[in-house]
């Protein structure tokens, strides 16, 4: 049994890329039996494949029908099982939700894909990018000249493996009190629109204006932006309230009337280039000492490399260290039945006979999918 409020959740999992993996790895780290279906041959694993962890792996040659019974078995017992394959491509296999919620009417199905299950796109390869692309939220990153794709944070992981988890524990609670499963349907395309509620209320409200860095929250406005300090690092401002953007006024010895107009739109410009010159006059730990911790609403961005060694970070022991690689530490925090990373990333298949068992296979059963390559 893992350990996290999740314990005692058996979560079939079919491996994939992004979100998939992502998923897994939340539900892994508070506390569910995750158990990946590994393709059979697939390529080795790795330490450094953090978001592999804490899950066992069960390999198999889904060609073969006895694979194919083994998987259906398998969704017999669990609560949720996601999958991230094309359109399609799960029926193909034999292992669509239909045959699968026969089996367990009140299995989870999730089903993480970019464009939906339905739709003029559905069909069509993509990345993460182009899922945020359609919703509005690309357009409104990046710098003036240019959208920027946020990483893989507003598509993949935001918009994607939250929501498909967010999704498989809703329709669990209501298995468990309905005794009817269902099928989750997660487009990245869909979250990521999700995610963008407030700032089409802003649209609707006509707080919102057309171009990028022309708003209060995109870099548009002086007191909400990054700058470049003396030694060429950079530090975060978000002084938006008018007593945080006083205080940093007063941090920064700033006098000049001018900074007086803070929501003025069209002085945000200038206001900009004035603060930047000011903050490039000090280093980033020059800034620090003067405002780390206040009520400025400031923070050093750090790098990487940095991030793990800084105070906050290591006094809440935000990143870990597992079988020598720093990464996140699961999140959030639950005061009674704390999460935990439940092991490093399994080798593919590393699991075969004991997962199996674990999830009710018995000895002759699992020899004979070894013998006949299934397995």
């Amino acid at each position: 049994m893992g350990q996290g409020p999740l314990s005692g959740l058996k979560v079939l999992e079919f491996a994939g890329i992004g979100p998939g993996p992502f998923c897994g790895m939340l539900l892994s780290d508070l506390g569910a039996d995750v158990v990946r279906i590994d393709r059979k041959g697939s390529g080795r694993s790795s330490p450094a494949d953090v978001t592999a962890r804490g899950r066992r792996s069960v390999a198999l040659d889904l060609k073969q029908p006895a694979a194919v019974e083994t998987c259906l078995k398998l969704m017999e017992t669990a609560d949720a099982v996601f999958e991230g394959f094309r359109p399609g491509v799960m029926e193909r296999l034999g292992l669509g939700p239909d045959v699968a919620l026969a089996r367990n009417p009140k299995l989870v199905y999730g089903r993480m894909t970019g464009w939906g299950q339905t739709g003029p796109y559905a069909r069509a390869a993509g990345h993460d990018m182009n899922y945020i692309a359609i919703t509005g939220a690309l357009d409104a990153i990046g710098t003036e000249d240019k959208p920027i794709p946020p990483l893989n944070l507003v598509g993949d992981f935001g918009g994607g493996a939250l929501y498909l988890a967010f999704g498989l524990l809703a329709g669990v609670i209501h298995a468990r009190e309905s005794g009817q499963g269902q099928v989750i349907d997660c487009a990245m395309s869909d979250g990521a629109a999700s995610l963008m509620a407030m700032f089409y209320g802003f649209k609707a409200m006509g707080m919102w204006r057309e171009g990028r860095r022309s708003n209060l929250l995109d870099g548009g406005a002086h007191f909400y932006d990054t700058y470049q300090c003396a030694d060429g690092k950079w530090v975060s401002i978000g002084s938006i309230e008018p007593q945080f953007y006083l205080l940093l006024l007063e941090k920064t010895g700033i006098t000049d009337p001018h900074f007086q107009a803070q929501m003025s739109r069209d002085d945000w410009p200038a206001l900009r280039e004035k603060l930047a010159a000011v903050i490039a006059t000090k280093t980033r730990d020059a800034w620090c000492e003067l405002m780390d911790a206040t009520d400025v609403c400031f923070a050093p961005v750090l790098s990487m490399d940095e991030a793990p060694d800084h105070a906050h970070n290591k006094a809440r022991e935000t990143f870990v260290e597992v079988a020598g690689v720093i990464q996140p530490a699961p999140a959030p925090r639950f005061s009674a039945t704390p999460g935990v990373i439940q092991g490093p990333p399994p080798k593919i298949g590393a699991d075969n006979a004991q997962a199996l068992s674990d999830w009710g296979f018995d000895g002759a059963a699992i020899a004979e999918l070894e013998a006949s390559g299934a397995l």
